[in-house]
């Protein structure tokens, strides 16, 4: 994988479940050219991985830090993590 490509996991706290906000970062991942998911975890957050160029990484970090209309993000947690650490796929998933 290209050393220009950075891979960041981002647990976002709040009121960031049941109110759209994996479909929302999933569409704005795509747009952005990220791979990568967001899933629900069982203490309320929502996990969101993403791989890709230096700026679009940087853009969807800005971008959870707000996410949807419908969400209330209180705060986001980001860990840089090895791209051979994690299952990286084609596109970017909901789980």
């Amino acid at each position: 994988m290209s050393e220009l490509n950075h891979c960041r996991l981002i647990h976002v706290s709040g009121r960031v479940q049941g109110v759209g906000f994996r479909a929302a970062a999933a569409e704005q991942a795509r747009r952005l050219g990220l791979v990568g998911h967001a899933a629900n975890l069982s203490d309320g957050r929502v996990e969101v991985l993403v791989f890709g160029p230096v700026e679009p990484v940087a853009a969807m970090l800005e971008w959870l830090k707000e996410g949807p209309p419908t969400a209330r993000v209180r705060d986001t947690a980001v860990r840089v993590v090895a791209s051979e650490s994690v299952e990286l796929t084609d596109r970017f998933r909901i789980r």
